[in-house]
């Protein structure tokens, strides 16, 4: 395994555990400071405050929140990472369970310059109503 992939595997386990721990915060604290996330072609959530406030609604919505991270694929400073969330939604109280990836652009620090993130939504609506 390359420096690369090391680095870009132990940053795909630490993102998971600050989901984990149900921190906005400490998901932002894994993008660039002018970092964006798009999730399913919507608006960009710009920027660590951004993406603390992207985080912040979801765990909103399922406050036991678990991710399990499914992959990884590498490829120089691009990666794919694939993952599954579980939890309670928190107004209906079904229980959720959502497959999805992010495509990750990497910077030079280390960081997620811009991630492009995809879900089934519609599945998503399905299990929450």
């Amino acid at each position: 395994m390359t420096n690369n992939e090391e680095k870009t595997k132990k940053l795909a386990a630490d993102y998971t555990a600050a989901w984990n721990s149900r921190s906005p915060d400490a998901v932002a604290s894994f993008y660039a400071s002018d970092g964006k996330i798009i999730i399913n072609r919507g608006d960009p959530w710009d920027g660590r405050t951004g993406v603390a406030e992207m985080a912040a609604g979801f765990f909103a919505d399922i406050p036991d929140l678990a991710l399990k991270c499914d992959s990884v694929r590498i490829a120089g400073d691009h990666a794919a990472y694939l993952w599954t969330f579980s939890g309670t939604h928190a107004s209906t109280g079904k229980t959720v369970r959502v497959s999805g990836w992010e495509e990750w652009d990497i910077n030079d620090e280390g960081k997620v310059q811009s991630s492009l993130g995809w879900f089934d939504s519609d599945d998503y609506a399905r299990q929450t109503s």
